[in-house]
């Protein structure tokens, strides 16, 4: 019987579990399932750069490198097209006609868009030269909704509504539209990219809810293929059947988050939120600091204007009793680590102090004091080179100070003024976010100097914070209610990831990016202990099962 070995010239490797390094196409057996595998290309989607404005019910057209966003909504119609790089959008040439819901196919260079909605279905056809729109040819039946793929001169409408949701497909020859093959199911505000050969549609409104699936055309019938991180509708989508982009939509707000899409040995783990183990005390206001396997909570308010001295140590997954604080207070900062951590701020009996206390993994013991006493405001750095920015004295403010592991001095102000903010970083590398209005604004410290960062997408109080300038995380809060969502930062912009599971405000927070930790916090329901532990998008093998069949 031919062998591998004499095939290849290689033997199969042995493993009791899969590896996590092997290229693309090794083949090795594993002893504990029994089974060959391998790693497979497949679909994958990741982040990209966000649109100029956030929108819904757009049309598309273009490449992954060379993208294009027709029209759409944004309060009113609009007749706005922007154009993508791969990597940022600037603006392009109006629609003759404001329009939501419709459709678009084309290249940057020659795009086509068809059919939406102005006070009612529109069959209009608008062709696109790079710079300015002209009329086409119309569509059969009017429509909107739909999403486009192909050129200009051989292109695709797919699903949308008519009246109801559709399944159909119209193939567009230059001039005229013709039916083509239909959708599995009837789907609208979907997006699309690909040729009227080798097409691809995701997302989108089914008769069941939202969507995240993806389908690929082959010139006349649709099969399934790699569903996108997050389910939404009103997206936009250019680019081929094997490197698409998907950006904008709604979830249950507008949304500016862009996903790509690609063949790749290498498939995502979406984020996730786990439970981890409660604290004793429930509290929020409290400081925080540490990692995910090793976090410090102190202080905090546990009921009725209660303050406590009390701190909590983190192991990864169980909360024990460690060293109290010398003065209990509340709405207080921390920063550091679990056997080197700082305290400083806070309220006591309702007036700001000043109090600092350094923690040495047992014990807490006074620290210099800081030169502005502070509540509500947010820390970063260690013990040795800590930060803390903005807070409420008597009113908001800007104030900025940097501790050496002995005295407090002077930093350069935040560009706003605002309390009940979120901070991560470090002395000389920090990122300041949200704050009371509530606020959106972000804003990057170099070590002498704030500087303004790209905004929060929802203005969030009483945040959490975590991670680094260049790769930071947000969690919880309060805009107009208690918020459970997660936002990452990359340096230039935030992005949406995965929700948490209990919606609540003024908590702690410790951690990385892609591993960080959320406790306490107050919910509407009143005190939390709740401990949750996330963990980032992160990329993993295709691993494959070889059989016979």
């Amino acid at each position: 019987m031919t062998t591998y070995k004499e095939i290849f010239g290689k033997y199969v490797k042995n493993y009791s579990s899969d590896p996590s390094s092997d290229a693309e196409g090794q083949i090795w057996y594993n002893t504990t399932s029994g089974t060959f595998k391998s790693v497979l290309a497949s679909p994958v989607w990741t982040a990209g750069g966000n649109m100029g404005t956030a929108r819904r019910a757009m049309g598309s057209a273009g490449t992954q490198t060379a993208g294009l966003g027709i029209g759409g909504y944004i309060g009113p119609n609009t007749n706005a097209t922007e154009e993508y790089d791969g990597t940022s959008w600037t603006a392009g040439g109006n629609l003759g006609t404001s329009r939501r819901a419709l459709a678009g196919c084309g290249l940057q260079t020659a795009g086509l868009a068809f059919g939406g909605f102005t006070t009612g279905l529109s069959n209009a056809t608008e062709e696109y030269d790079g710079s300015a729109w002209s009329a086409g040819g119309n569509l059969g039946t009017a429509k909107r909704n739909s999403a486009g793929a192909g050129i200009q001169t051989a292109g695709l409408i797919i699903g949308g509504f008519t009246g109801a949701k559709t399944n159909a497909t119209e193939e567009y020859d230059g001039s005229a539209w013709s039916a083509g093959g239909n959708l599995a199911v009837e789907k609208s505000d979907l997006g699309a990219a690909g040729t009227q050969t080798a097409g691809l549609a995701f997302a989108g409104d089914t008769n069941t809810g939202l969507s995240a699936t993806t389908q690929e055309y082959n010139g006349s019938a649709w099969t399934s293929s790699a569903s996108m991180t997050t389910a939404r509708r009103e997206i936009g989508g250019c680019g081929n059947q094997t490197a698409a982009i998907g950006f904008g939509g709604e979830t249950t707000a507008s949304v500016a988050n862009t996903e790509e899409y690609a063949l790749s040995s290498l498939i995502t783990v979406p984020a996730a939120w786990a439970s981890g183990g409660n604290m004793a005390t429930a509290r929020d206001g409290l400081a925080s600091a540490g990692t995910q396997t090793a976090a410090l909570g102190s202080g905090g308010d546990i009921g009725g204007g209660t303050v406590t001295t009390a701190t909590e140590e983190y192991d990864g997954s169980t909360w024990a009793g460690g060293g109290n604080l010398g003065t209990g207070r509340r709405q207080v900062s921390g920063c550091g680590l679990q056997t080197a951590g700082l305290t400083f701020g806070g309220n006591i009996s309702g007036s700001s102090v000043s109090n600092t206390e350094e923690y040495d993994g047992s014990a807490w013991t006074a620290g210099g004091s800081l030169g502005t006493a502070t509540r509500y405001g947010a820390g970063a750095g260690i013990q040795t080179a800590g930060l803390a920015f903005g807070g409420y004295t008597t009113a908001s403010t800007n104030v900025t100070q940097e501790y050496d592991g002995s005295a407090w001095t002077a930093g350069g102000n935040l560009g706003t003024a605002r309390f009940v903010l979120a901070g991560c970083g470090i002395q000389t590398s920090a990122l300041a976010f949200g704050g009371n209005g509530p606020s959106s604004a972000t804003e990057e410290y170099d070590g002498s100097t704030w500087t303004a960062g790209g905004s929060l997408s929802t203005a969030t109080s009483e945040m959490a914070g975590a991670g680094t300038q260049t790769a930071g995380l947000g969690f919880s809060g309060y805009s107009t209610v208690y918020s459970n969502t997660t936002v990452e930062y990359n340096g230039t912009s935030w992005t949406t990831s995965t929700a948490m599971a209990t919606a609540r405000a003024s908590l702690g927070g410790a951690g990385t990016q892609t591993v960080g930790l959320a406790f306490g916090g107050y919910t509407a329901g009143g005190k939390s202990n709740a401990t949750e532990e996330y963990t980032g998008a992160y990329l993993t093998n295709n691993v494959k099962t070889i059989t016979t069949s």
